[in-house]
Order: C-alpha cells, then sequence, then structure tokens
C-alpha cells in the first residue's frame, strides 16, 4: 500500500487537501463554516463538530483522488471514523487520497525572528501509531518572520532532525518551514531559507527523500531547484493568509508547485448549506485549486 501511495505522490496532479486545524484553531475554522462558539460545549463537542465538518468534506462527491491526491489530518481525526472506517483507511481505500498526518504539537515562543516547533517527547509513539492507521506520511509547521540567519537556521535545522526520525519510522515528512506573508523582509528571509534547506538536503543520505510545504514565493519560481532536487519528492504551497482567488493565481505561475490549502479549500463553505449547496460550492473550490495545482 505504502508503495502505491507513494507512485500516486510522485506521479499522480493534484493537490493536498490541509484538513488540520487543531486546538487553537479550531474555533476559528468551525466560525467560519457557520458554527458560533455558543452552539458547543466544551472541547468534546467542539471536535466532534470539526470532525463532522471534515467527514462531510472527506465524504463529499466533490471530493475525489483524481484532484485531491492527499490530505493532511490532525491526530484526532486520525483516531475517529468515516463511514465505518479509520479515517486514513476511508481516505484511500474509498477515495484514493493519500493521508497525511499533522504531528506537530505547535509553535514555541519568538527567538531570533522565528518560531521553532515545540518539544515532540511523545513523537515516536504518535508515529507508530500513524503507521498502524494506515498514514503515509506527516506534516509539521515553524513559522519565519524575519530575516535573520539565526533563526531561519535554527527553524530548518529542526525541521530536517525531526524529518530523520519521521523517516525512520517508514513516513514520508513534509518539512513546512512557513514564512509570514506579511514579513517586511519576505523576500530576504526566502533567500536565506533556500539556502538553508540546500544544505540539509546536501545532507541527506543519497536515495533519500522528502516533501517541502512552503509559502508561496514572492519571486514566480524560486523554488524551481527545489522542485527539481533529487531528493524532494514533491514541494506543496501554503495559502498563508492569502484569499482563495490571490492564492491561486500566484499558485498557477509557479510551475511544478502544487497547492496544500487548509482555510482556502473551505473558504465558501457552511454547516447551513443543503448537501447540494455545499458539493457544488467545493466542487468549483476543487476544480480552481486543481486547475492551479496542474501548471
Amino acid at each position: 500500500m505504502h508503495e502505491d501511495m507513494l507512485d500516486k505522490v510522485r506521479s499522480s496532479t493534484g493537490f493536498l487537501a490541509a484538513l488540520d486545524q487543531s486546538g487553537g484553531s479550531t474555533p476559528k475554522a468551525l466560525l467560519a463554516y457557520g458554527i458560533e462558539e455558543s452552539e458547543y460545549d466544551g472541547d468534546d463537542e467542539m471536535f466532534d463538530m470539526v470532525h463532522a465538518m471534515r467527514s462531510r468534506i472527506i465524504t463529499s462527491p466533490a471530493f475525489d483522488g483524481d484532484r485531491v491526491l492527499g490530505a493532511i489530518l490532525f491526530e484526532m481525526t486520525m483516531d475517529r471514523e468515516i463511514e465505518g472506517q479509520g479515517s486514513a483507511a476511508f481516505l484511500w481505500n474509498s477515495k484514493g487520497v493519500v493521508p497525511f498526518l499533522k504531528c506537530d504539537q505547535g509553535l514555541a515562543d519568538e527567538i531570533d525572528g522565528a518560531q521553532v516547533m515545540k518539544a515532540m517527547p511523545d513523537l515516536d509513539a504518535l508515529l507508530e501509531r500513524g503507521v498502524e492507521k494506515g498514514m503515509f506520511g506527516t506534516k509539521m509547521r515553524s513559522v519565519v518572520k524575519h530575516a535573520n540567519t539565526a533563526g531561519i537556521d535554527a527553524v530548518v535545522d529542526q525541521q530536517f532532525e525531526i524529518g530523520l526520525q519521521i523517516l525512520g519510522h517508514g513516513l514520508m515528512p513534509i518539512i513546512e518551514p512557513e514564512v509570514d506573508i506579511h514579513s517586511p523582509t519576505k523576500v530576504e528571509c526566502e533567500e536565506m531559507l533556500k539556502a538553508a534547506i540546500h544544505r540539509n538536503l546536501d545532507a541527506l543520505d543519497d536515495g533519500t527523500e522528502v516533501m517541502l510545504k512552503l509559502s508561496l514565493p514572492s519571486i514566480d519560481n524560486f523554488y524551481a531547484d527545489l522542485i527539481d532536487h533529487p531528493k524532494v519528492l514533491k514541494v506543496v504551497a501554503l495559502s498563508g493568509g492569502y484569499s482563495r482567488d490571490e492564492s491561486n493565481e500566484i499558485l498557477a505561475r509557479q510551475n511544478g508547485m502544487i497547492a496544500s490549502f487548509s482555510r482556502a479549500l473551505a473558504e465558501g463553505l457552511s454547516a447551513k448549506q443543503t448537501d447540494d449547496e455545499f458539493n457544488t460550492t467545493l466542487d468549483a473550490t476543487i476544480a480552481s485549486i486543481a486547475t492551479a495545482s496542474a501548471t
């Protein structure tokens, strides 16, 4: 199964659906979906509602493996079921969509203009569960806000160090050092970031591959050399706060880069919509993101 998933990620078109909002961002995701905080009581009900939202997206006929290459899931989504199957099994068996697991525990406080990931003492146990549940890979996020070499090196070096730990479990790491799209030094950040990524890629053994998830760049095709790199399976883009239309417009100019959108994917969806309205809206969204990813 893992080889089939690898072949699909390597050779298929489509994009990654990021359905991995966790604790802090869940109320915001539900509010955008038309569910007020007053409509649920406590975390259990909140997570039930967000699982219902994700299940509705995943089970929609619009959500198909031809256009949606993979989906990134929150740990709690991985542990739940969709139509009687584990979420990862449903994605792959019923939809032909490759499942990934968000494995980080959030961001540490900003140091040197960047936020590394919080410590993950239970990561090995989580990765073992991910393997048991049928996950193909993982995703973990850090953030760069200012063009500071020390901060950027700390972010990228940590990402690759943990990436090796993930590879050790037979999973494919998506390395995500996000550059804040509002950074006043975004172009300089991207130059430093690319240099740090190349340095870490050079240190990987030949035949080892990782995936990269990067902010949409300020300079078109700035990441072309990473997309073509023999140790990079795929480069995916985060929307980072751009609207879906803006994200698609920028992405369409990046040859070989595909989307991994979260908020931009759910934009326009509402709990109040009928199934027909919901599916029609989602279909148009998926079509637009898939088209932008196919350039």
